[in-house]
């Protein structure tokens, strides 16, 4: 976003303010995210985040940016520690790209956590808080559907990740008998889209891959980053922690969504710039996530 673009946008929404300055926010993979700050006659300040989908998430869903706008509304209604929609520019006039704009939250991802108990309940208790969004009670009707989970088979497989036999697990256990009722996916929930401030939990961000579906993949997803993040015994606690606070989730399919979950880094984490210990140590922890799924599997 340039400075007469974040001029133009500045004075749709606060006619009255003036634009100090823009900068470019780290982080963003999917979504190119630029924070502006405002000031306005009465010397006040305010920071906005402006979100520009990608071409891959547009080209999957063209309505991104009003769909995660009206997502963001639906999750302030219910509670849940997100940004406030502030702003939806698609008109074109400003950028052929929609702009998305949101709260700015004073925050930032926490890796290495001063109190891992506390920071594993405070993850488990929010993911909660959006899994109790369920579609009988709210119209998620805009959002994709979850399916199997684990897609087409890609032309080459990535066996350094045992994706061929992960596969195969799949697709004999698919269609599952038995899943929980459809509830409101965040889609991506890890610690790096998790912002805190003074020790709490301030927002989940990054709503591009929200879905509708059965909670245990939300679940596993987070599993696995845990584990990458924080080693197997902090995964077990968040999972304990789940448990106890979402007692009417059924976890015996568990072991198929770790698989779902295991597949997502296959032919991509090489791509991760990763320092090679960081790399091999990722892998080991992946073979293991995915051995003890497969085992429960048998």
């Amino acid at each position: 976003m340039e400075d007469q673009q974040a001029e133009q946008l500045v004075k749709r929404i606060h006619p009255r303010a003036r634009l100090l300055r823009r900068w470019k926010l780290p982080g963003g993979v999917s979504a190119q995210v630029t924070a502006l700050a405002l000031t306005f006659p009465n010397g006040k300040t305010q920071k906005l985040v402006i979100r520009q989908h990608g071409e891959a998430d547009l080209e999957r869903n063209p309505k991104i940016a009003h769909d995660e706008f009206r997502l963001l509304q639906i999750l302030r209604s219910a509670g849940v520690a997100a940004p406030h929609p502030i702003y939806l520019e698609e008109s074109g006039e400003i950028s052929p790209i929609p702009l998305l704009v949101e709260q700015y939250i004073e925050g930032e991802p926490v890796l290495s956590p001063l109190d891992l108990d506390d920071f594993l309940h405070q993850i488990a208790a929010h993911l909660t808080s959006i899994h109790r969004i369920e579609e009988t009670n709210w119209d998620l009707s805009f959002l994709p559907k979850q399916t199997s989970g684990w897609g087409n088979r890609p032309a080459q497989l990535d066996e350094s990740l045992a994706e061929g036999k992960i596969r195969c697990a799949l697709e004999a256990l698919w269609p599952l008998a038995k899943g929980n009722d459809a509830v409101l996916l965040h889609g991506d929930y890890w610690p790096g889209n998790l912002l805190w401030q003074d020790g709490q939990l301030a927002a989940v961000i990054d709503w591009e891959d929200a879905a509708v579906g059965d909670p245990l993949a939300d679940v596993a997803n987070s599993r696995l980053e845990i584990l990458w993040a924080l080693g197997v015994e902090a995964m077990e606690q968040f999972t304990e922690n789940y448990q106890t606070l979402m007692r009417s989730v059924d976890f015996t399919n568990l072991p198929y969504w770790d698989l779902c979950a295991a597949l997502r880094p296959a032919s991509k984490l090489s791509t991760w710039g990763l320092e090679s210990a960081t790399e091999s140590a990722m892998r080991a922890a992946h073979q293991r996530f995915t051995d003890q799924a497969l085992a429960q599997l048998q």
